[in-house]
Formats: C-alpha cells, structure tokens, sequence
C-alpha cells in the first residue's frame, strides 16, 4: 500500500505537493514520517543518488530526483519495489508536464497542492490488483531496480549522513565488485590455460613416447635382418669351404 506521497524542490527542499493514505491505525506514525520525509528532502542535493531506498522499519521510503525536483513515496515494506518506482515515473512525467516550469518561481510550500487529485488517481491504478499482476510489462526507465541504492532512514537522518557518502560507498562497493569478477575471471581463464597446457604436454609425450617406440621397433627388425643374412652368409662360406676341400681330396665333395 501507497501511505505517503511527497514532492520538493531539490534545491532548498520546499515542499511542492502531498498526498497521505487516510488511515485510523497510521495516526501518530503518519505525521513522523512526513516530518522525516521533509528532513530527507533538506539533506538531498545534486550529488545525491538519482534513485533511492530508504529502509524505515515496517515501511520504505523510495524517492526519485529528475529535473530539479524530488519525488517521494512511503510504502508497506511488501509492495513491490518495481511498481513503486514506476508510480513515481509516471508522477514526474505528469507534474514536469503541467508545473515543471513554474517549480523554480514558487516560493511558498504546496504551491501545487492541487496535484493530489493526479497523485490519488495514479495511486488508486496502481494499488489496483491487475497492476500488480502487470508488474512484468510496467515501462519504466529503471531496468533493473535491484541496482538502487538501500540505506536506513535513521542512519540518515540521525547521524547525519550524506546520501552522497552513501554513494561513493556504493560506487567503491560496485567497484570492488567488478574488480573481484575481473580477477576471478582471470583466475579462471588460467586455470583453464593450465589445463589445455597439461594437456598438451600429455599429447606431446604420447607422441614421442610412440615415436621412439616405432624407432626402437624398426631398429630391432633392421637388427634381427642383419643378424639373419649374417648368418645366411657364413653358411654360405663354410658349404663353398667344404666343396673346396673335397676337391683337394681332404674330404667328401
């Protein structure tokens, strides 16, 4: 469910236009989170993150900044991430449309405070169940929201943080991350070079191993040939010695 929703100048916060869910069981909390949502808009700047979530316990505050102007929604911790950026999209589309160029004029809160019957109609769509089960198609500029940003709305407020040291944090986080892909995927590719070596020595010894096995063969034949027309050859000479010495009549002929 949608429960807030606020627009501010960016440059000094001013509130522009709002809309709250009427509901007995908010009460108190309601007003709380207004007030943070107005401490938020102070603290925001032109280095501060485009797209953000902020984490508030059972709810979430997400926020877009586009032309000079922020928009914010706070939600149940269970609607859909994807659909509430697409409902703050489909805010500014309209409210750049019809006020875009009169924001850096106006110099009292809620100058546009008319704009909630805009804001309470696109609500309504998309709290409506088809939209939900619609998320899928919804067209936003936002492709992949896992990507945004996520702080805790105090750790922000109360301590002071700027939504820009976030960033950086997120940047050297993201950095980090792309450097640990590179170096794995360095690791890999010479882990998989080290097989296809190992590889190719095997293959290579294989060959000189059956190479010098084929050469010992073809020795051990030319041997063996020598070997037997030496053989063939000596008992030639002994037969034609027998002849002779039978002739001299030492011996049969």
């Amino acid at each position: 469910m949608v429960l807030l929703t606020m627009i501010a100048r960016l440059a000094d916060g001013l509130p522009l236009a709002a809309s709250m869910q009427e509901d007995e069981q908010l009460g108190r909390d309601i007003q709380q989170y207004q007030s943070q949502a107005k401490q938020l808009f102070r603290k925001l700047n032109e280095q501060s993150p485009k797209r953000c979530t902020l984490e508030a316990g059972s709810v979430t505050f997400h926020y877009c900044i586009e032309n000079g102007v922020c928009y914010l929604v706070l939600c149940e911790v269970s609607f859909p991430k994807k659909l509430a950026f697409a409902y703050l999209e489909d805010l500014h589309a309209e409210f750049h449309e019809q006020h875009g160029k009169k924001v850096p004029l106006v110099s009292r809160p809620y100058a546009f405070i008319e704009f909630d019957s805009y804001i309470q109609k696109t609500k309504k769509s998309y709290i409506d169940s088809r939209a939900r089960r619609n998320l899928g198609s919804i067209n936003t500029e936002l492709q992949d929201v896992q990507r945004i940003m996520v702080a805790n709305i105090e750790e922000v407020l109360q301590r002071g943080e700027a939504l820009s040291a976030l960033d950086s944090k997120a940047i050297n986080l993201s950095s980090l991350s792309k450097k640990y892909r590179s170096d794995a995927k360095y690791l890999n590719t010479r882990s998989t070079y080290a097989k296809l070596a190992a590889g190719g020595v095997f293959f290579i010894m294989l060959i000189v191993l059956t190479i010098r096995d084929f050469v010992q063969s073809e020795q051990r034949e030319v041997a063996l040939s020598q070997q037997l027309d030496d053989t063939a050859a000596h008992c030639k000479t002994q037969e034609q010695k027998r002849k002779f010495m039978g002739v001299l009549g030492y011996g049969p002929a």
